[in-house]
C-alpha cells in the first residue's frame, strides 16, 4: 500500500463530514434505530496486519449481514461445493427479505446473503459445527486478534422479537427439506450471528483472508484460491442487497454491506476495507460508507477493473 494511505483517509473523512444527507438508521429493529447517523469510521487492514483508520474506526458497531461473509466462508471451507446445491449465486433483485422469489424457485435462495440464503448457510454451519454463531464468533476473534468480541444480546433479543418474516423464510425453506435443524434453534443462531459487535478495524482485519486469497492471519489455509474467489464474486454481485450493481459502478470493489451501517470491500492481494455511519439508504446501505469507498478506490486506484 502507498505511504500516503493515512492522509487519503484523513481526506476521504474531511470530505464525509461535509457530505449533506446521511440517511437513517434501521428502525425496524428498535435497538439500532438510536443510531447517530453523522457518526463515520473508516479503517483499511494490509496483508500483514497492519491497519489505519480514521474517524470511529475503533468504535464497535452491529455487523448485522457483514457476518453473512464469514459464516459462508466457513461452511465453504467445511463442505465445499456441496453448499450450492442448497443456496444459488446470483443476484436477487428484490428485497433481501423477499418471501416471492423462494416460491417460484422451490425453496432455494438466490444467494448466501439474502436473508433466506444466509439462514440455509447458517443452518448447514449448525450441522456442521453444532454452534454456528459460536464457531463464527471463535473465527472473528482469531483473525481480528480481538478476543473481547462478543454478542450484543439486546440486539439478539430486539430482532428475536421482531423476527417474524425470518421464521417465515426458514419455515417456508423447511417445507421443501432445504432447512435441516429446527427452526426456533436456527432463528437464535442466526440472530446472535448478526448482533455481533465489532469495529472497523476488527472488521477489516478479519476479512484479510479473502484478500490474501483464502489464508488466514496465521498463515494456515481457510480456502483453497479458488473458493476464495467465489466468495469476492458473490459479495460483488450480491453483498450491498440489490444495489450491487450501482456499488460495482462506483466502487469497483467486492464489498458486503450490513443495517447497522457497515460496509467490507476487498482489494484481493493487497488489502481490506471497513467503513461503517449508520445511515442508510432506501436500500439498506450506509450513505457516507458508500461514498467513502468511491472516493478511497478513487483516490487511490485500487479496484478489480
Amino acid at each position: 500500500m502507498p505511504s500516503t494511505l493515512q492522509p487519503v483517509l484523513d481526506r476521504i473523512a474531511a470530505e464525509i463530514e461535509a457530505l449533506p444527507g446521511r440517511g437513517s438508521p434501521a428502525d425496524y429493529i428498535p435497538a439500532l434505530a438510536c443510531a447517530d447517523p453523522r457518526r463515520f469510521g473508516m479503517a483499511v487492514a494490509e496483508l500483514d496486519g497492519t491497519v489505519y483508520g480514521v474517524g470511529d474506526w475503533r468504535h464497535p458497531f452491529s455487523s448485522q449481514s457483514i457476518t453473512k461473509v464469514f459464516t459462508l466462508a466457513l461452511d465453504l471451507s467445511l463442505e465445499g461445493d456441496e453448499l450450492w446445491e442448497h443456496v444459488g449465486r446470483e443476484p436477487s433483485g428484490n428485497p433481501f427479505n423477499s418471501l416471492v422469489q423462494l416460491e417460484y424457485e422451490n425453496g432455494i435462495p438466490r444467494n448466501p446473503f439474502i436473508n433466506a440464503g444466509a439462514l440455509v448457510v447458517t443452518d448447514r454451519l449448525q450441522t456442521l459445527t453444532g454452534d454456528a454463531s459460536g464457531a463464527l464468533l471463535a473465527f472473528l476473534r482469531a483473525e481480528s486478534g480481538n478476543d473481547q468480541l462478543t454478542f450484543d444480546e439486546k440486539v439478539a433479543a430486539s430482532e428475536t422479537a421482531h423476527g417474524d418474516r425470518n421464521a417465515a423464510l426458514a419455515h417456508f425453506m423447511a417445507s421443501y427439506g432445504n432447512i435441516g435443524n429446527p427452526v426456533p434453534a436456527l432463528l437464535d443462531q442466526y440472530f446472535r450471528q448478526c448482533s455481533v459487535e465489532a469495529s472497523c478495524a476488527d472488521l477489516a482485519l478479519a476479512a484479510g483472508f479473502l484478500a490474501r486469497h483464502g489464508i488466514r492471519a496465521d498463515g494456515s489455509t481457510l480456502l483453497t484460491r479458488s473458493r476464495a474467489k467465489q466468495v469476492n464474486a458473490v459479495m460483488l454481485t450480491c453483498g450491498t442487497y440489490d444495489a450491487a450493481g450501482d456499488f460495482a459502478h462506483r466502487v469497483g470493489l467486492p464489498g458486503k454491506s450490513g443495517v447497522g451501517g457497515g460496509i467490507i470491500a476487498v482489494v484481493p492481494g493487497r488489502c481490506t476495507v471497513c467503513v461503517w455511519s449508520p445511515g442508510l439508504d432506501q436500500r439498506g446501505n450506509s450513505v457516507a460508507g458508500v461514498a467513502a469507498l468511491d472516493r478511497f478506490t478513487t483516490l487511490t486506484g485500487l479496484s478489480v477493473f
